[in-house]
């Protein structure tokens, strides 16, 4: 009970949010764009989720949490420095996932900005100058889905976006710092009719940002299997749209608006 209250608590943060946080960034609804993006970063990641992409020519946005890395849990391994390093050597973006996979909306101030930058630290001293891709800042993922105002604040001064859950595309004016996610999680059946949500993208254009866990053969509930994620992957490259990481899609907006 305890858990499905907090649940829903930071449920009702991240919507009221996402309604009152300024409105600065302007996706356009004249083409379709779709991100696939990676939480906490488990090794599946790599060896599936990162070569699936690659397969069709594509790159996507890893966000990592530094303090687990190469740690074991009961279902999955996380991924490790030289796994990360790869990844951004293979052409894929790395973001941040906070250094202790923290829920930002519970921390203090100071808190929240030890996070930030033990885990800026963490990863400029793997990916030295080769940093997956992005330009001066990195791009953040909320842990749990889970903001405050507060945290809010502070995590706009240290990230070029940050991306929530809501299930949702993005269209028109929207906040950089709550963009919206849709989740590929269990049960399958749920991850494979996701098919819909890009032809829903592709008939009203705008910025589809699929999340997830772990690419495996017995996913936790947060991930899926290989074959679903190609499926996926496969359908959004035959619908036409673009797919971009995370911060090629920023860099794609920032060109259309100036022009």
């Amino acid at each position: 009970m305890k858990h499905k209250i907090k649940y829903w608590v930071a449920r009702l943060q991240a919507r009221l949010m996402s309604r009152l946080a300024p409105k600065t960034l302007h996706v356009p609804t004249d083409h379709a764009v779709i991100t696939f993006t990676f939480d906490d970063v488990p090794d599946s990641t790599l060896y599936y989720g990162a070569a699936i992409l690659e397969k069709y020519g594509l790159r996507g946005t890893f966000y990592v949490a530094g303090g687990l890395a190469g740690t074991s849990e009961t279902s999955r391994k996380l991924i490790t420095e030289s796994g990360i390093r790869e990844l951004a050597e293979r052409g894929h973006e790395i973001g941040c996932h906070t250094f202790s996979h923290a829920n930002v909306a519970a921390l203090k101030d100071a808190q929240l900005q030890s996070e930030i930058d033990r885990n800026r630290s963490f990863l400029s001293r793997i990916l030295g100058d080769n940093k997956g891709g992005h330009g001066p800042k990195f791009n953040f993922a909320y842990p749990y889905n889970a903001v405050s105002y507060f945290a809010h604040r502070r995590l706009a001064r240290n990230y070029r976006t940050c991306r929530a859950g809501e299930n949702r595309i993005n269209r028109g004016a929207i906040s950089p710092q709550m963009l919206y996610g849709m989740e590929i999680r269990q049960p399958e059946a749920h991850s494979l009719q996701l098919t819909r949500e890009i032809d829903a993208v592709k008939a009203q254009p705008g910025w589809l940002i699929f999340f997830t866990h772990d690419i495996s053969e017995t996913p936790t509930s947060y991930g899926c299997t290989p074959a679903t994620f190609e499926k996926l992957v496969q359908y959004a490259v035959q619908s036409g749209c673009e797919i971009l990481t995370v911060d090629e899609a920023l860099d794609d907006y920032a060109s259309a608006h100036a022009v």
